[in-house]
């Protein structure tokens, strides 16, 4: 079986992904499940720690999470493969090789552009990171 992780962040880059990952499935000879995450990461509370609870936050990453998963779910819901809804947080390249080492999946699908910030120019700060960093085939999306 493959097991693809898709990482996605709710760009259009993101969402090329999971159309990558459906002609792959469609294609492919062998069963495909597929991981679908999203990583949140870390906000910083600082000085208002006292006015916020880790119940508000983790209810914070839950509705980012979910808000950018919702753009990709319509299309893995129609379709026949076997996939997880993922919602991480930390740093983002590494919670990604982390959750694919955990999950043993085999394959790691990622846009090359998403949300980042500037340094983001050309492949994209997280996918270069990615590619250094994963044991397993990566394909980076356009």
């Amino acid at each position: 079986m493959a097991r693809f992780l898709v990482a996605v962040d709710g760009s259009d880059h993101a969402i090329r992904a999971v159309k990558h990952l459906l002609r792959v499935a469609s294609d492919s000879k062998e069963s495909v499940e597929a991981h679908i995450l999203n990583v949140q990461s870390p906000i910083a509370i600082g000085g208002i720690k006292r006015a916020v609870t880790q119940e508000m936050i983790d209810d914070y990453y839950r509705d980012e999470g979910n808000q950018v998963l919702n753009s990709v779910r319509q299309l893995l819901d129609k379709s026949s493969i076997p996939h997880t809804y993922h919602i991480g947080i930390g740093p983002i390249a590494e919670t990604i090789i982390d959750y694919g080492r955990e999950h043993s999946c085999t394959h790691i699908i990622i846009g090359s552009r998403g949300l980042g910030s500037l340094s983001s120019l050309l492949l994209g700060s997280v996918a270069n990171k990615v590619l250094h960093l994963a044991e397993v085939p990566v394909t980076v999306v356009k």
